[in-house]
């Protein structure tokens, strides 16, 4: 779109849930002829009028977009403040090229994509390659809340600069915290998210909400439901294992709160039909395997809607995940002990065999039994070794400890949760975890699950709980606000406990377990077993043959388990067929997977 005055083009992705307040301000300033309603006017007059830091400043949405100047021959890029929209940037040969997807730079006729292998080490620690890094070299992820300029026909490109600053939000929120007491801090973060949530109810298509049954969901459903004429429409997946199955629990919530509620009970070989199909939805190679029941749930929720709200963001923002306290706990004990007396703790448990003390294990009562023991000695002596809570935290979540002895002639590049003097400086441990968590883990896992999967099946996914002043007002919140008398989202139950009684919404947090480890041992063995060969490996060069099968057949013999570290490379290996257009499915996956059928689904009544 082309402003009015003629200087701006845009080129743009998202939503500004804002814009009709945006709208009111602009015409203050004096009379605008409108051409139409949407919000990509909205923000084209904005920058003319505002300048762009300010018109960035102004805005709430999601967004990814690129700006041309014709008065100052310049290229801006913008990506939204929490991340929710990516955009992708970088040179290839003499040409600037960006894009909201890798697979559009793969159009350009010197698009060679050769492999970073220093991502590919920063990949197996985390599941997906952080931002800036990209798979691809020579290409870089805008990070969140920034913008950059390119001038000189693509010849200058400025370093990226930020428009609003989460450290700063953070380290605000510690000096000038909220001082009211419980039941204001409630009534606020109430009244905030009522507010986030009916912006991004706005929309002139069919809306719905994924219910999990969580609290995160439950109260952005909530909500929704107290500010709508009709019911709102929720989806839920459920699973036969009664074990993570928390489709009950939402059709409870959603039988209370009167939503029009859809449930879809999905089965093993439902969930493994969608693996082929990963690489080339994700673009990068992604490994969280939870990915799988979030594509599902999209898939269900785009029969009967355009757009649904999701309660993701508010474990990084309530303190919600269960590894904040037991890191907290942990480190308030080991700090206790001098290092040099920890590194030989370590360096101790890091020599014992883990067949030997899962033997030792097999010996006591079996309500004393730790399952997988051996295992867990080799992450406590990972744990151990840190000097620093920042680089023990950084142990506790790394899904592979020493990636480089996997990757060939790779070196891992910095990242914030590498470098703790790039961290805010806040005295309390869970704080920091959970600003790490909201700069890494949140933009470029949860976000990118939420994005990629929603996207795919052409459904739009909004996050109330990202709402810029929300967050803001939740750092202001001081920790007992958020994880008290054991109970994590403290606040966040509170404001639920107005709309659903407790009795429905305390029960333990379960989240999306895919069972990864017994697929390997069974349906997907065959499948794997020629994505992780020898020949292969050897051939390809990225990962050390006799290290990963080693790995493997470990794991297949039950001596340990090493199932989340091997998804990552079968993800990677999935990840090169699809890019390469040579993905061949595995004897076992072609037989036992099979389309989702169009039926299954379940209206409760």
């Amino acid at each position: 779109m082309v402003s009015r005055d003629g200087r701006f083009v845009l080129t743009y992705n998202g939503e500004l849930y804002n814009h009709q307040e945006i709208r009111a301000a602009l015409i203050t300033q004096g009379p605008i002829a409108w051409r139409g309603s949407s919000d990509t006017e909205t923000l084209l007059e904005a920058v003319s009028t505002w300048g762009l830091e300010t018109a960035l400043g102004r805005c709430n949405g999601m967004f990814a977009f690129a700006l041309w100047d014709r008065a100052s021959r310049e290229l801006h890029l913008a990506r939204d403040r929490m991340g929710e929209k990516p955009l992708y940037w970088g040179k290839i040969g003499s040409d600037f090229v960006f894009a909201s997807e890798l697979k559009a730079l793969h159009a350009h006729p010197g698009w060679t994509g050769e492999v970073d292998r220093d991502a590919v080490a920063l990949f197996l620690r985390h599941d997906y390659v952080p931002s800036p890094y990209c798979i691809h070299k020579g290409i870089q992820k805008l990070p969140a809340a920034h913008w950059l300029t390119v001038s000189q026909a693509g010849k200058c490109v400025s370093e990226p600069k930020s428009y609003w600053s989460l450290e700063e939000v953070v380290e605000r929120g510690g000096t000038t915290p909220f001082l009211g007491d419980e039941v204001a801090a409630t009534d606020k973060l109430e009244s905030l998210m009522k507010d986030a949530v009916k912006l991004r109810m706005m929309a002139d298509v069919p809306l719905g909400a994924f219910l999990s049954g969580g609290y995160d969901s439950s109260t952005v459903v909530a909500l929704m439901q107290a500010q709508s004429d009709r019911p709102v429409q929720t989806f839920t997946i459920g699973y036969h294992e009664k074990s993570y199955n928390e489709a009950e629990h939402a059709k409870a919530i959603a039988a209370h709160l009167g939503t029009d509620h859809t449930e879809l009970y999905v089965t093993s070989e439902d969930a493994r039909a969608v693996i082929p199909e990963l690489p080339r939805i994700w673009d990068e190679p992604f490994s969280d395997s939870s990915q799988i029941p979030t594509l599902l749930v999209s898939r269900l929720a785009r029969r009967d809607v355009t757009v649904s709200l999701s309660g993701d963001g508010g474990d990084e923002l309530f303190c919600g995940y269960g590894r904040y306290q037991l890191a907290h706990n942990m480190w308030s004990w080991l700090r206790l002990l001098p290092y040099p007396l920890r590194q030989g703790v370590s360096a101790f448990l890091e020599r014992v065999p883990p067949h030997l003390a899962d033997g030792a294990m097999s010996v006591l009562p079996p309500n004393l039994r730790i399952k997988a023991f051996g295992d867990r000695l080799a992450k406590l002596a990972a744990i151990l070794n840190s000097e620093r809570r920042e680089l023990f935290y950084r142990s506790l979540v790394s899904h592979t400890h020493r990636p480089e002895t996997l990757v060939r002639n790779a070196v891992e590049p910095w990242t914030l949760l590498s470098e703790p003097s790039a961290w805010p400086v806040l005295t309390e441990f869970r704080d920091q975890m959970m600003y790490i968590d909201s700069k890494m883990y949140l933009t470029d896992d949860i976000l990118t699950k939420l994005d990629r999967a929603s996207m795919a099946v052409s459904l739009e996914s909004r996050v109330p709980l990202l709402d810029h002043r929300l967050v803001e007002f939740a750092w202001s919140l001081p920790i007992q606000f958020k994880h008290r008398r054991g109970q994590p989202k403290w606040i966040l139950r509170e404001v639920l406990s107005r709309y659903v009684p407790r009795t429905l919404t305390e029960r333990p947090k379960m989240g999306f377990r895919v069972p990864i480890e017994e697929w390997l041992r069974g349906p997907l063995r065959d499948w794997a077993e020629s994505l992780l060969s020898e020949d292969r490996l050897r051939r390809e060069g990225f990962f050390s043959p006799s290290e990963v099968r080693t790995m493997w057949q470990e794991n297949q013999a039950g001596a340990r388990r090493w199932h989340s570290q091997l998804w990552n490379i079968l993800m990677f290996q999935a990840w090169q067929d699809s890019i390469s257009e040579t993905w061949t499915r595995g004897p076992a996956l072609a037989d036992q997977t099979k389309s989702m059928s169009s039926g299954g689904g379940a209206r409760s009544q």
